[in-house]
């Protein structure tokens, strides 16, 4: 039996690993800034998250987009467990991080300590279970993943 396949693809790459290490690098990001924010008060900091938190927003929908024609796309995936772990804790993230620059942009910088924090570190550790979730996907359920004699 071949591995379940890729419907969002390019050139047979599949296009939503290409996407997710954006808004997991922007997310992990507004964190360190918060970190950073705490320790200097500098509001460049604070300033400088929030344009993470929107290029991570903005990038994850469009990873959503891709995964979701991933789900849909192969009734196989969508009968694994991880495949639903990982796309529940994506929305969970998302939601969090739009609350998170919601907060900010209604109240500014002083709301990075201690809530904004605390939301850019509840993201990051989620995205920690996402991508281990993610990472099942691929390397234990072969999601994506062509076999060795299937051409280009």
């Amino acid at each position: 039996m071949d591995n379940p396949k890729s419907t969002a693809s390019i050139a047979d790459h599949p296009i939503h690993p290409m996407i997710v290490p954006f808004p997991s690098a922007f997310f992990v990001a507004t964190l360190v800034c918060d970190l950073l924010f705490w320790r200097s008060a500098n509001a460049g900091w604070a300033i400088a998250a929030m344009w993470l938190l929107g290029a991570g927003l903005v990038m994850a929908l469009l990873a959503a987009l891709a995964g979701v024609v991933e789900f849909a796309g192969d009734r196989r995936i969508r009968r694994l467990d991880a495949a639903w772990w990982h796309a529940g804790t994506n929305v969970a993230v998302v939601v969090i991080e739009a609350v998170n620059l919601y907060l900010r942009s209604m109240h500014g910088a002083e709301i990075v300590i201690p809530t904004g924090l605390l939301l850019s570190l509840l993201g990051a550790v989620l995205l920690l279970f996402s991508g281990w979730k993610g990472g099942a996907l691929v390397y234990r359920y072969r999601v994506g993943i062509r076999h060795n004699n299937e051409p280009l």
